[in-house]
């Protein structure tokens, strides 16, 4: 495990990030061990009984916009005290899923209702998308897609240990989707990881601009898949664990000054500090509508950084 003294940030990422946060702040928090959290699975059990199975070992703290996700920490001390909530019977049987606080928002703003068909694009491991079904009920169909067979097996996995059975998983890479019409997609589109740092500090060793600039391309091809696979009516969140404005608030101005019935969607969510939307960035001038979206940095409400976009196809 590498030591947060022996991380070292890049001097280009310093100077990018200096123009577009309270550096010292993000770094602080980037660097400080991220709170554990769960997903209480209302597919099996809920949310009253999971708890009530819980609260005699674990100490549960209500995430404010997500009304089955906790905080949880461990009463015990010293040798007593564990970290590990994999282990417990609760994950194991599928009533709990491990899943950060922020990793939350995409399906709640999202708001899949039962009987609706819905895509999840990008879906392995499968966190949001059981979110998805659990909020479906399992009523209505669930497509999770994922481009690589070694990405579908912990999905399939996470899909059959939750309960969800109107899911249905498809291996295609999301830019080939043509000819569907779903009432809802998600799109969390693989990304530089620039708001997990604290999860991951391998994600400074391989950051680089080329990169985020490739990244950027492939997900601008999938936002526009996604768009065009979407019914009259129909809601498409993009979201993002990137902090990078060419990845985020980039590839959304580019959708809406591609299709003139793509728009913007307000997103209201209780009890979640957000920061402002990047209109403007090395010299390029973002669509105006994009002070719509969600953007949250680490310090926000010391979660993971993460980006959150709600559009409707009018």
């Amino acid at each position: 495990m590498t030591n947060k003294e022996d991380v070292e940030f890049k001097e280009k990422f310093i100077e990018r990030y200096s123009r577009l946060t309270d550096f010292d702040v993000f770094k602080k928090y980037s660097l400080e061990f991220l709170r554990r959290s769960i997903r209480i699975n209302t597919l099996k059990m809920s949310v009253a009984e999971v708890k009530k199975r819980m609260s005699k070992d674990w100490s549960l703290k209500q995430i404010p916009w997500c009304k089955e996700g906790f905080w949880i920490d461990h009463k015990g001390k010293g040798d007593d005290y564990r970290r590990d909530v994999g282990n417990t019977l609760e994950h194991q049987f599928g009533y709990v899923y491990i899943q950060e606080a922020a990793s939350m928002l995409p399906p709640i703003v999202l708001d899949p209702k039962p009987g609706e068909m819905v895509l999840d694009m990008c879906a392995s491991p499968g966190s949001k998308t059981s979110q998805i079904a659990a909020m479906m009920k399992n009523r209505g169909l669930l497509v999770a897609n994922d481009y690589q067979g070694m990405r579908l097996a912990p999905l399939g996995l996470n899909m059959q240990r939750v309960g969800a059975t109107n899911c249905v998983l498809t291996l295609m890479e999301g830019r080939f989707f043509k000819g569907f019409s779903f009432d809802k997609i998600l799109v969390d589109a693989p990304c530089s990881g620039t708001g997990t740092i604290r999860k991951s500090f391998k994600t400074l060793r391989i950051w680089n601009p080329d990169m985020v600039r490739r990244l950027a391309a492939t997900q601008k091809q999938l936002i526009d898949t996604a768009f065009n696979n979407l019914k009259k009516g129909g809601i498409l969140v993009y979201s993002t664990c990137s902090l990078e404005p060419e990845e985020d608030e980039g590839v959304v101005s580019y959708l809406l000054e591609k299709h003139d019935d793509a728009r913007l969607v307000e997103i209201e969510v209780r009890g979640l500090k957000r920061s402002s939307a990047v209109l403007e960035f090395e010299g390029k001038t973002f669509n105006p509508e994009v002070k719509k979206c969600l953007r949250i940095w680490p310090q926000d409400n010391d979660t993971e950084g993460f980006f959150v976009c709600k559009i409707k196809k009018n």
